[in-house]
Parts: C-alpha cells; structure tokens; sequence
C-alpha cells in the first residue's frame, strides 16, 4: 500500500485521505449550503421597452425585426443604441434612433447585487413615444415647378456622351 493520502492505481486498495482539522467540515458544509441558498434566491432584473405612437397601430420594427403594432412591449437585453421604425399607411415611414441608458443598478459593481444577490425582481421599464406624420400630397402647381427645375438642371448639363 501507498503512503496516507497518496493515490494508488490498484482499484482493490483503498484510497484514504486525512480528516479535515478540527470541525473544518462543518464549515465547509455551512459555506456550501448558504451559497446553494442564495443562488436558489437570487433575483433578477427583467428590462422592457414599450413603443407607442400617435396615432397607434403602426407596424414597429427594432433594429430591422418586427415586433408588433404599436403600442408595442418589447423585452431587450442590452443597453445602447436601437433603431426604431414606424410604418402606418397614410404617414411617413421615419426610422429613429434611440439611446437606452443604464439605469444606476447596472454598473459594477452594483449590477453583481442588482442581477445575484438581491432576492427580489426589478423592472426596468421604458417608454419611447413619437407622433406620425400624415403623407403630404404635393399640389399639381409644385409638381409642375418641381418638373420645371428638373427640366432646367438637365438643359444645363447639356446633351450626354456615351
């Protein structure tokens, strides 16, 4: 047989390893069952965005994904910049974009707690709001000047060569 502690490749001889000193089990047992327990209580910060226009029911699309008609709840991960376009019939398609910022909770060290060690549940909600604006349907007097300007601009540039 091998020394005490040591390992033995010999599978009929036991292994022996020596007791921890004096009560340090316990101790050990008393770490590990208050870290399970906390994991098992941790809380959790969930972050949501609610999209609404004027007038509603416009289509929303997040970074190029479609996510609803407004009023739309949306859940993100990431703080930053987002993309946010509306698209209603009768009004002008606008993208816009929209900086998110942390809230306090979210910076080291604080989001560790925030995020693990709080029991409890945060929500970060947040409201972006834009107004549509109605299509404008040019009179026929400004599509005749617009047709106009045009039509000098290429006078002016003269005839092409190919």
């Amino acid at each position: 047989p091998l020394g005490r502690g040591s390992c033995s490749l010999d599978k009929s001889v036991p292994v022996r390893y020596p007791p921890l000193p004096g009560g340090m089990m316990r101790h050990v047992v008393w770490i590990l069952v208050s870290f399970g327990s906390l994991l098992g209580t941790s809380g959790c910060v969930e972050r949501r965005l609610l999209i609404v226009s004027d007038p509603p029911g416009a289509t929303v699309l997040v970074n190029g994904q479609n996510v609803g008609l407004t009023p739309a709840s949306v859940p993100f991960t990431y703080y930053g910049q987002y993309d946010i376009t509306l698209i209603r019939e009768g009004y002008q398609t606008k993208t816009h974009p929209a900086r998110i910022r942390r809230p306090w909770f979210q910076f080291f060290p604080i989001d560790f707690a925030a995020e693990v060690l709080y029991p409890g549940h945060i929500q970060d909600n947040r409201t972006l709001q834009f107004s549509l604006e109605p299509i404008v349907q040019p009179t026929t007097e400004q599509m005749i000047r617009s047709a106009e300007a045009i039509r000098q601009r290429g006078q002016a540039l003269g005839p092409g060569t190919d």
